[in-house]
């Protein structure tokens, strides 16, 4: 049983990718080819929003929108301490400081109750984090980041790509919207890649100048930037996967009912297993199916004796990393990130699993 699926997905278009991709070779324009303009342009489309910029990765989306915003030194950025750490670290790489609140104990999103109270006269913007398949609250941060002086809103979306929050597609909910196209997201390239997307014309001519070592026209360069371009063979990829996504989309959704149907008779839920809980007016992409177990090792072990594949991801919050010491954080600061961390196990999730497969996971249970 494969925990992500990109073998079955292949399949169905392998076909298309090689067109594509032998589309490119003949034409031979590697970095920020046409295929890069068609995919910037759909992905545009798809989230409804003016601009799309692709990338060389998500964790470089982050860096460059916070570059975009001209946050550096001396300035505080909010964010989660429970995400993949790019998300802290590009704060960080940029000479910003990290900080931290907690997340909500249904969602384990950015609990908005929380976010006001973190917010200094050295905030110069809000990255929360869409894990798992759906949005933060972004409409109560959004009304908490006007309230306090039209605060830059950051979603990293690099797991929420596709979802909606009230309607509003995934990356169409803030200033800046920031994905991934890492393999494993649900939608990927076979590399790294990222995107970013503004309605914000000014914000988005920056963006495009930081892409390209700050360059705004042939041998002028008035910013600083880096080497963020977004490979054309990769773009042929993604262009490939948009056809299926929606139907993965729909798919991913079943395989998550099915597993929640089956786990809430669980004995084990009356021991204290917690599902995972899709906020009123979100929709998920289900980029991982993960439970909370106060028995996670034993659960573990039993899946592994299965032949099942299970994941537990960031384990040890960010505020506890070392190379974050420095903020001065200890065991206790954020104990919703602690017990996500501490408790979370995530089952396979893709678009292909079959029926016999999730009777199969199921039946751990």
């Amino acid at each position: 049983m494969e925990f992500i699926d990109l073998k079955s997905q292949q399949a169905l278009i392998r076909e298309d990718i090689e067109k594509r991709i032998a589309a490119v070779l003949d034409h031979g324009r590697y970095v920020l080819g046409p295929e890069v303009e068609e995919l910037e342009e759909k992905l545009a489309d798809y989230v409804g929003v003016k601009h799309c910029l692709t990338v060389s990765s998500g964790t470089d989306s982050l860096l460059i929108a916070l570059m975009a915003l001209g946050i550096g030194p001396g300035d505080e950025v909010i964010t989660v301490p429970y995400t993949w750490i790019s998300t802290a670290e590009m704060i960080a790489l940029i000479g910003a400081k990290p900080v931290f609140v907690d997340i909500d104990e249904k969602t384990w999103n950015m609990d908005p109750e929380k976010l006001e109270a973190a917010i200094t006269d050295k905030t110069k913007a809000i990255m929360p984090v869409g894990i798992y398949g759906q949005t933060a609250d972004m409409a109560a941060i959004n009304a908490i980041a006007a309230k306090h002086g039209n605060l830059p809103v950051i979603e990293d979306a690099a797991q929420c790509f596709g979802a909606t929050h009230h309607g509003v597609k995934s990356c169409a909910l803030s200033t800046i919207g920031s994905t991934s196209f890492f393999p494993s997201k649900p939608l990927g390239c076979y590399g790294d890649g990222g995107a970013l997307f503004t309605n914000d014309d000014e914000i988005a001519q920056m963006m495009k100048q930081i892409r390209v070592h700050g360059q705004a026209q042939k041998h002028q360069h008035p910013v600083l930037g880096l080497n963020g371009r977004f490979d054309t063979i990769q773009a042929a990829v993604v262009l490939a996967k948009m056809s299926l996504f929606d139907n993965e989309i729909v798919r991913r959704n079943q395989v998550a009912a099915a597993y929640g149907e089956s786990i809430a008779a669980s004995e084990l839920v009356q021991r204290g297993l917690q599902l995972p809980h899709v906020a009123e007016g979100n929709t998920s992409v289900w980029a991982q199916y993960t439970m909370l177990s106060p028995d996670r090792d034993a659960l573990h072990e039993k899946l592994k004796e299965a032949n099942i594949p299970a994941v537990s991801y960031y384990a040890v919050p960010l505020h506890l990393q070392p190379v974050f010491a420095y903020l001065g954080h200890q065991q206790g600061d954020f104990p919703v990130a602690e017990r996500v961390a501490s408790e979370g196990i995530s089952l396979p999730m893709n678009p292909y699993l079959s029926d016999d497969e999730i009777a199969q996971v199921v039946g751990c249970f």
